[in-house]
């Protein structure tokens, strides 16, 4: 089974060094990993790494990172996530002969809004994933199944804001995750419905930043906004 998203390297690269050329010291990325097999065996999702082309496009971001800020690198549990943090490493590293922190895994980068992944699973395969996120930012997914949209959204942010008080001098959180943990925040945070916005593709990413003692979330589709 094969599924393409559009690869948003660029958008995302461009969006961060927007922002440090405008003077911005402190941020936090958001990014969902490279692209990844697939199954029609829903209980293999979990299982599922980077293809080959999903590799070298995860190898490429770290590339296109600026040797300054030191990207600090954390991850999902999931092994696509993990591989793509590791890879974005190993081309941050060769391109800049720098090492730097091993990633780190944290449960608020992985799909920790699900409540019950048996009926969430289920439902998806029924209607479609698209179908089953507007139901559920709609509010009409039981909270037995999946945790409130604006909550998620809200956990995420402050998840997000903890990353750039944490970060050292000439530090950037990269923060490697999933489409639906983007998504609500898109939906919630920024405004953009997912039926417009489009699909959040391969390493596409939201920006988060401090300014002037406050915090802010961006993306290549919209002007930051204050949170």
């Amino acid at each position: 089974m094969t599924l393409k998203y559009e690869l948003r390297t660029k958008q995302t690269i461009d969006t961060i060094n927007q922002l440090l050329d405008s003077g911005i010291k402190k941020i936090s990325v958001l990014i969902r990993h490279s692209d990844r097999f697939f199954s029609e065996d829903a209980r293999l999702e979990p299982f599922m790494g980077l293809t080959d082309g999903g590799k070298k496009f995860a190898v490429e971001f770290g590339t296109n990172l600026r040797p300054i800020p030191l990207p600090r690198l954390y991850s999902s549990f999931l092994g696509r996530c993990i591989e793509t943090a590791f890879l974005i490493d190993k081309g941050f590293t060769k391109k800049n002969n720098q090492a730097i922190d091993h990633n780190c895994l944290d449960v608020m980068l992985s799909p920790f809004y699900i409540k019950d992944m048996e009926k969430a699973v289920h439902a998806v395969e029924k209607q479609g994933s698209l179908k089953f996120l507007r139901d559920w930012f709609d509010n009409k997914i039981d909270d037995s199944i999946m945790e409130d949209p604006q909550k998620t959204a809200d956990l995420l942010c402050e998840f997000m804001k903890d990353k750039i008080k944490n970060l050292k001098t000439n530090q950037m959180a990269i923060c490697v995750s999933h489409d639906w943990n983007i998504y609500p925040l898109k939906e919630f945070k920024l405004g953009l419905k997912l039926e417009a916005a489009g699909e959040v593709g391969y390493l596409d990413g939201l920006v988060f930043f401090e300014k002037g003692n406050q915090y802010y979330i961006t993306n290549y589709q919209t002007d930051p906004v204050l949170l």
